[in-house]
Order: structure tokens, then C-alpha cells, then sequence
């Protein structure tokens, strides 16, 4: 602590900037959990990754994509916020919880929102797109996705429960297989990282979640 007190300002300014840059990490763990309703937008933060790609040429902001994993975690504290707000039994968010997480051992599931200033760059359905989406980790996966479905009209419950939802972003729900057809994890157990990458004509982008080992 004295070192600290003598270091110049400046110095000491970098230190707490790069701490409180740090990215937070996540755990896959499965398992219960203790949720309370007003525990969702912090869960939220901590399973949404955001980038913006630049083309440095004409300095325009080409795409910028943000990304939910609906993890086992998220997705227990989703389950307890939506109970909250529509008043359901205790059987109905019994019900609703357990069709989650076997969704959650099925595939893998993000709830997607890009933005890009030529709009029909957003449509990652389209027969020739602009974006290229993967599932990759640092183990050298690379796992196109299964389903990308477009949500036309965001609703109360994308503007509500993914608040970075706006009439100007095209909004998806995009899914992959959790095991390729090789019977390897498309998400290794061993991933310090894992991520989606978005590649194309005007760059490469990717949003990436840092894994805590367990």
C-alpha cells in the first residue's frame, strides 16, 4: 500500500482503469441456483458481449453486434424475472424452468441485435450475406450455426428482458449444435474462451466470453 501511495497519479489511474476494464469471466456450471427477480439485469450484463468493426478507410461503423449466451445461469435468472412479471404458479415456473435447461442441453442459444448503417448488412439470412456467423473457442472449434431465426417485431418481451434491442438493429435468434458431427463438443470442456465470429467482405469481428475454470 505505501508503493501505491507513492506512485505518480497517473500510474495509479491505469491500474484501477485496467482493473475495472477487466473482463468479468463466466462459469458453465450447471447446478440450482438462488435468484431473485431483481438479480436479471446484472445476470443480463454479465452474459451480453458487445463490439463495433470500423472500416478505417471510410471510418464507418460497419457493424456493431451485440450478444446474450442463454446459458444454464442466464437462463435460471430469466426464468425467475419472467415469473416475477407475469405472476405464474409455482408449477408454471417449475414447468417453464425445466423446458429451458433442456434447451440448454440440447444447443447452444444466443439472442442476437446488429446494427450497421447499409441496414441490408443486418440480415444474416439473406442468400448472400454480408456476415458469416461462427461459434469458435480457443480449442479450434469452428461451428457454423443450425438456425438463425429473425424477430420482425421485437416485442415487450425483447424490448424488456434485452433492453439493447431498438427499431434501428435487426434482432435474431441464432442456434448451434452442441456437438459436432464427430461427436467433439462444438464448446470444448477445456475452453479458456468462447465466442462468435462474424466474418465478411468488410472485416471480421468476434464477441468473445472468458471462461473460469471450474
Amino acid at each position: 500500500m505505501a508503493a501505491m501511495r507513492r506512485a505518480p497519479l497517473w500510474v495509479l489511474l491505469l491500474l484501477f482503469s485496467g482493473l475495472s476494464c477487466a473482463e468479468q469471466k463466466v462459469s458453465m456450471g450447471e447446478g440450482p441456483r438462488e435468484y431473485v427477480a431483481a438479480d436479471y439485469d446484472a445476470v443480463l450484463r454479465q452474459w451480453t458481449r458487445t463490439e463495433q468493426l470500423t472500416n478505417v478507410n471510410v471510418m464507418d461503423n460497419v457493424l456493431t453486434a451485440t450478444a446474450t449466451y442463454e446459458s444454464w445461469d442466464f437462463r435460471w435468472a430469466y426464468v425467475v424475472r419472467y415469473s416475477e412479471d407475469y405472476r405464474l404458479t409455482v408449477e408454471q415456473r417449475h414447468a417453464l424452468l425445466e423446458r429451458s435447461l433442456s434447451e440448454f442441453r440440447d444447443q447452444h442459444s444466443f439472442y442476437l441485435a446488429l446494427y450497421s448503417q447499409k441496414h441490408k448488412w443486418n440480415d444474416l439470412t439473406a442468400k448472400d450475406p454480408a456476415w458469416i456467423v461462427r461459434l469458435i473457442d480457443d480449442e479450434g472449434n469452428e461451428t457454423a450455426p443450425t438456425d438463425i431465426q429473425p424477430i420482425k417485431r421485437p416485442g415487450a418481451i425483447e424490448l424488456t428482458y434485452f433492453p439493447y434491442t431498438t427499431p434501428w438493429r435487426s434482432a435474431f435468434r441464432i442456434t448451434f449444435p452442441r456437438k459436432q458431427r464427430d461427436g467433439r463438443e462444438t464448446i470444448s470442456s477445456a475452453a479458456r474462451w468462447f465466442g462468435l465470429r462474424f466474418a465478411g467482405a468488410q472485416g471480421n469481428q468476434e464477441l468473445l466470453w472468458q471462461v473460469s475454470p471450474e
